[in-house]
């Protein structure tokens, strides 16, 4: 029994048993560092952000536009052609100022895409693309709208096509002098309507049309037409075009639309009532002037 009761031999302990591997204690280490390291990683950051947007407020966008420029310079591929597609009623010295460079400058030198949006904004123009073509082209092709006429309505200018709707979401300001050189100008409540009518009408007497200042509908019934030198034709309602043809055998004989006349009054079928005008100053006698004349009625 004592054999039972014997104390059994103790074994040595392991040192080394309850210490941490090597590799445990190498990933610890590197947890502080990486910990340490994206502390300073983020003020850094938060610094340079302060740090850039105090340099923009102090002029910031002008060191880099001067920066860029010098590029530019630098730049060996310069523009020797710029070609224009699809332009017909734009002036081509409009679609030259929206493109904002020139020949002779640097072939990247500008932004595409600002020149597109600038492009856009003209009257005329429905859409545009700008691109570049190395070594030396700038393509511009443009997409033109398709108006017949300017509608002037409680003193607004508005571009409108052959139904008489609104053919562009941007109102016509003096800056648009292209437009109004081009495009035939109508008047009045209503003129936006039968605007296709009478100018169908005179495209037939183009020694009528060549007069022709505006178009000013009265009482939404009748025209109108005022011309260069001040002249007012009244026109019959609903007989306009008996009216215009015997307009244009007057002035095939007589010239009748170079005098100095105040009106000419064709609403009666069997007469013309002629008023001349009194001798006075040039205010009396206007002449067409490049930017957009505001008529009464």
């Amino acid at each position: 029994m004592a054999f039972f009761f014997k104390k059994r031999p103790h074994m040595p302990l392991d040192p080394y048993e309850d210490r941490p591997s090597r590799l445990f204690l190498f990933w610890q280490r590197q947890k502080m560092i990486l910990r340490r390291l994206s502390i300073v990683i983020l003020v850094g950051v938060l610094l340079a952000g302060t740090s850039w947007l105090a340099w923009l407020s102090l002029g910031g966008h002008a060191f880099t536009n001067a920066l860029t420029e010098r590029f530019a310079q630098l730049d060996p591929l310069r523009i020797r052609h710029i070609t224009i597609t699809g332009r017909h009623l734009t002036d081509e010295s409009d679609v030259m100022e929206a493109l904002g460079t020139g020949l002779d400058h640097s072939l990247f030198g500008f932004s595409v895409e600002d020149a597109r949006k600038r492009l856009d904004k003209l009257p005329f123009i429905e859409h545009s693309t700008v691109e570049r073509h190395l070594p030396d082209t700038v393509l511009i092709t443009l997409e033109e709208k398709h108006p017949i006429a300017i509608w002037q309505i409680d003193g607004h200018f508005i571009l409108i096509n052959q139904k008489g709707d609104n053919v562009s979401q941007q109102e016509l300001t003096a800056h648009n002098r292209s437009a109004f050189r081009k495009l035939p100008l109508v008047v009045g409540a209503g003129a936006n309507l039968e605007a296709a009518s009478i100018l169908g009408l005179l495209d037939h007497y183009p020694d009528i049309n060549s007069h022709v200042l505006a178009f000013i509908r009265i009482g939404q019934r009748r025209w109108n037409i005022l011309m260069q030198n001040g002249t007012t034709l009244l026109l019959p309602e609903g007989a306009e075009a008996a009216a215009l043809e015997r307009l244009h055998s007057y002035q095939t004989e007589y010239q009748l639309l170079d005098r100095p006349l105040k009106t000419i009054d064709m609403r009666l079928p069997d007469r013309m009532v002629i008023h001349p005008a009194t001798p006075s100053t040039d205010q009396d006698n206007p002449t067409p002037s490049s930017t957009p004349p505001t008529i009464g009625h």
